[in-house]
């Protein structure tokens, strides 16, 4: 079998990298050669470098929809991104290009295209993400995670394949997960997600409910890098991480609740799992209300509970476990029922089909 090669990219949130990740193993299957490029000081290094995949890293500046003076030098980063990924690409000289969003994907989209390397992108939330809305001109598919997505996507260039989920997610073990946090008793265990850059509203709800919290759960939290709380290091009940990444799914496995943000893969995540859940999603003011969408999305299909970021209080947030708890199976019945796709295979078609399309020309 011929041996193809693909450059992948995406960064700055883990939300960009772990579903490059889930399609690495099929990729492998269908004999790739994978190589990476992302940021060259992100978050994104660390976890491409630990899976054993070549990384390179260019410049990037971060595309903002308001007014900051980093608005004048970051396009300069951006431009001098573009010409160290075409040097890269030239080099390496892939048959396809896989972007998953995040602002260091665009220069190295835009080098792809010159070059005329076919470009498969994906976006996870209900709307394209600006650095999709700017990629798409350039790229030859965009893959979507909600079928709604497709009305958004221009000259018939998307494809609703479902977000890609990690295999690895299925295999946790609960039994594991507990003996990592130390718990030993039989209380319903409760899993909070703030994302990987954290979440100071969920933090701080989650903490200031603790007494309350923990009569009834065992608590995993996963707060963000340099968000540990050093006064709840030794609180029977209470396990908090900046950062999980090969124990997540043995923690997944163990919890009985989420609460978490309402970023597209971990919900997606939280669906395939048949988690009962609570979502918080990220303010329409301070982002561009993806995660409002993707909870109301969620919502309507009575898959989860939802507390808006400005209503999230430690009375609310009590108030609606209780209900959650009360209600555990009827969620659990709603998403049994879904018929949301694991995106993998769909995806590795859709990339397949772009390099056989560049092959015939």
């Amino acid at each position: 079998m011929k041996k193809y090669k693909i450059i992948m990219t995406g960064g700055g949130t883990a939300g960009h990298v772990t579903p490059n990740l889930a399609l690495v193993p099929e990729l492998l299957k269908e004999n790739f050669d994978i190589k990476y490029i992302g940021s060259k000081d992100g978050m994104e290094k660390d976890i491409i470098k630990k899976a054993n995949i070549e990384y390179f890293g260019i410049s990037s500046g971060k595309l903002r929809r308001y007014f900051d003076l980093k608005n004048f030098s970051d396009p300069f980063k951006v431009l001098k991104g573009m010409l160290e990924a075409y040097k890269i690409i030239a080099k390496e000289k892939p048959d396809v290009v896989f972007s998953k969003g995040g602002f260091v994907t665009v220069p190295v989209v835009i080098a792809a295209s010159i070059k005329k390397i076919p470009v498969v992108t994906h976006e996870s939330d209900m709307t394209p993400g600006l650095a999709n809305k700017i990629a798409a001109p350039f790229c030859d598919k965009l893959c979507v995670t909600f079928p709604e997505s497709l009305k958004y996507i221009k000259d018939n260039k998307g494809v609703y394949t479902g977000t890609p989920i990690r295999k690895e997610l299925f295999d946790g073990s609960r039994l594991k997960g507990k003996k990592v946090c130390g718990f030993t008793d039989d209380k319903p265990i409760l899993f909070i997600i703030g994302g990987s850059l954290g979440s100071r509203a969920i933090n701080e709800a989650i903490r200031s409910s603790l007494d309350e919290l923990l009569k009834k759960y065992n608590i995993i939290h996963i707060c963000g890098k340099g968000n540990l709380d050093s006064k709840y290091k030794d609180l029977k009940g209470y396990v908090q991480f900046e950062y999980v990444s090969e124990e997540l799914p043995d923690l997944m496995n163990a919890a009985d609740y989420i609460i978490s943000r309402a970023g597209a893969n971990v919900i997606w995540e939280v669906l395939a799992l048949k988690k009962p859940n609570i979502l918080v999603p990220l303010s329409a003011k301070v982002s561009r209300g993806d995660q409002v969408l993707n909870a109301d999305s969620f919502k309507q299909n009575g898959y989860s509970l939802v507390i808006q970021d400005e209503e999230l209080t430690k009375e609310k947030l009590i108030e609606q476990l209780d209900i959650l708890a009360k209600d555990k199976n009827k969620f659990i019945k709603n998403m049994r029922e879904s018929h949301g796709k694991n995106g993998v295979s769909n995806i590795v078609s859709v990339i397949l089909e772009a390099v056989n399309g560049k092959k015939s020309n």
